[in-house]
């Protein structure tokens, strides 16, 4: 639920008081570190409440000397002066309060600014294993929601709580001052006011708990049917009507809570109302009889002042009372910002990080354990070498860890035990930047910006030339799809690329890697899930490049494997087999096993006679028969 819907309500629920944080000196201390920065600011608003609460109350401290001095003795000037007053100290409240308001909005936005940037410099430095963990509704609520909320509970609670507390105060003062008697008399009634304060606001509480629930639902209904799946799910099996209706029911159910939280409003007004005429009435009352039977040294006007004193104090005691609450909220809510600042960053540079002279590629893991949760291991005992201009290719079963292998590279994931190396430095000591300019990943999971073809490209490269981006889009074998687009570069991919079939895509991503220019390629089930014609131009695209640079290679196209050096065989987190293709399929182990259910189709003879392996074969070498 969003902070703003948590204020003005008087109490808490069981699970908010179940979940309230502890609220130490250390908490206090960092909530308040955000307003250092600010303390010249925040003693002028001080300043400003405590003046705009004083002027305030002098119109109904004036009041009494019109009705005595001006209106009691017939005195015009009298009557113009304190009027004229009264109005003047009115609209200086008034330009006080706009002052105050603005240098109290300017603190918050100042300081959700400095928390924004500050929680988005962390999680940009989150692991991996944080993006997959977490929620992504809950990152956002942080970076969002919460967040707001402080503005929130700086514009409204904290300022909120001092000028309650100063108007009261000088209230006090002021009726003690008058007549300490009447003053006792009237505030006698103020203890009443919990009573309906806290039996409605369990009943809105009650409603809006409920109202909450059901705009949750409506709120989970318009996200899964307006998206573009759905809609298109709904359209194509002709459930648009019962979309309606459920959405309808929904809508219908919120409009009934809406008005029965709205009406339990008004007979709390209701009752409010009657308790704040009491008040009055006893100093009406008291006050009457201390003038007409015991002669006190009273006036009309000083009644009337207490009373409209009386009355100024009533709506800071009712905002009082939620004090508590209010607070254990905003408490709560820094809570749960502070839960993320406090999240580790597992992945980050080491103190003495290395950035080498010189960059050659080669990879060697040794004797690596890893796994995503304690106690789960995925990788188990992983060694293997790729020396620079070499590529291996990494085949098994489906969950052996194949992706996990190359996760570890560019430090995705920290390894458990063991060590990955790159040119001989461990890459826990090298610099992160560099170490993940040196490797390009073209992964099965596509992601494009919903930008131009333009915009993509420069994200791996921010300064690239127009040459370079045409040299990048031929070399990825999309160039032509390109040069037929109305808008060329600039033609919008859309959502997630949504615009693009799936193998344009790919090609796209293959072309954003070239641009960036790696000195490894990683290729991981590049072209898994394509038709076959975009399989071959995504296939006639990677084969140069790993031909020309070091790569690692995941993939279920067999002539993709055995254009390899090397090909290891994983199976449940460990190198089971490695050697050529020809060898591993003599062993008939795993990867034979892989041969036969997976890549056997390639040696079928096509129309021709000729193999898809042995067509492959014979392009890799011209005039020689294969084996």
């Amino acid at each position: 639920m969003a902070y703003r819907g948590h204020f003005s309500r008087g109490f808490m629920t069981e699970e908010e008081k179940a979940n309230q944080p502890k609220v130490t000196g250390a908490l206090l201390k960092r909530v308040f570190s955000y307003l250092k920065p600010y303390s010249g600011k925040l003693v002028l608003v001080l300043l400003c409440i405590a003046a705009a609460s004083f002027c305030s109350l002098l119109p109904s401290i004036l009041t009494g000397k019109i009705i005595d001095e001006g209106l009691t003795q017939r005195n015009l000037s009298a009557l113009v002066k304190y009027i004229v007053l009264s109005l003047a100290v009115t609209l200086g409240a008034n330009l006080i309060g706009v002052v105050e308001s603005y240098i109290n909005t300017w603190i918050a936005q100042h300081i959700t600014y400095d928390m924004r940037n500050q929680m988005y410099g962390h999680l940009q430095k989150m692991s991996q294993r944080f993006s997959t963990t977490s929620r992504q509704g809950d990152v956002i609520t942080r970076m969002t929601s919460d967040i707001d909320g402080v503005q929130q509970v700086i514009t409204n609670t904290f300022t909120s709580i001092l000028s309650n507390v100063i108007t009261l105060i000088i209230a006090m003062v002021a009726m003690f001052r008058k007549n300490w008697v009447l003053a006792l008399i009237g505030m006698v009634i103020v203890p009443l006011f919990t009573i309906p304060t806290r039996r409605a606001g369990r009943t809105r509480w009650k409603f809006a708990n409920e109202s909450q629930a059901c705009n949750d639902e409506i709120n989970g209904i318009l996200n899964e049917t307006l998206s573009v799946s759905c809609q298109l799910l709904s359209k194509l099996f002709g459930r648009e009507q019962y979309e309606y209706r459920r959405y309808e029911e929904a809508n219908s159910r919120m409009i009934r809570l809406n008005i029965r939280e709205g009406m339990a409003g008004r007979w709390f007004r209701v009752i409010l109302s009657t308790f704040t005429s009491i008040g009055p009435m006893l100093i009406y009352l008291v006050g009457g009889i201390l003038m007409i039977r015991y002669n006190q040294d009273l006036t009309i006007g000083d009644i009337t002042v207490l009373v409209a004193l009386l009355g100024r104090m009533y709506m800071p005691v009712n905002s009082l009372l939620n004090i508590q609450v209010d607070w254990m909220r905003a408490m709560a809510l820094f809570s749960r910002i502070f839960d993320y600042f406090d999240i580790p960053v597992e992945i980050d540079n080491a103190p003495d990080a290395v950035i080498p002279d010189r960059v050659e590629g080669n990879v060697v893991f040794d004797h690596v354990c890893f796994g995503y949760e304690k106690d789960r291991p995925v990788l188990k005992d992983v060694s293997f070498e790729l020396k620079a201009g070499h590529s291996i290719a990494i085949v098994g079963p489906s969950g052996s860890g194949k992706s996990t292998i190359i996760n570890l590279i560019p430090r995705l994931y920290d390894v458990d035990e063991g060590c990955v190396t790159f040119d001989g430095i461990d890459v826990r000591k090298l610099d992160l930047g560099f170490l993940r300019a040196q490797v390009g990943v073209v992964s099965q999971e596509t992601y494009l910006f919903n930008g131009t073809i333009r915009d993509n490209l420069l994200y791996a490269k921010a300064d690239a030339s127009e040459a370079e981006m045409e040299a990048a889009l031929k070399k990825a074998n999309i160039w032509d799809f390109v040069q037929n687009q109305p808008e060329g570069l600039d033609a919008m991919v859309g959502n997630r690329g949504l615009k693009l079939s799936g193998g344009e895509k790919q090609r796209l991503s293959i072309a954003r890697v070239l641009l960036k220019d790696p000195t490894i390629f990683i290729f991981d089930e590049a072209t898994s899930a394509l038709d076959s014609i975009s399989e071959q131009r995504i296939q006639e695209a990677i084969d140069p490049i790993i031909r020309s640079h070091t790569s690692i290679l995941i993939a279920h196209r067999l002539s993709t494997i055995l254009a390899a050096d090397e090909i290891l065989v994983v199976k449940d987190g460990r190198i089971v087999e490695r050697g050529t293709h020809q060898a591993l399929v003599n062993q008939g182990g795993v990867y034979s096993e892989l041969y036969e259910t997976q890549f056997s189709k390639a040696l079928q003879p096509k129309e021709d006679g000729v193999s898809a392996l042995e067509e492959y074969i014979w392009g890799q070498q011209p005039g020689d028969e294969p084996a």
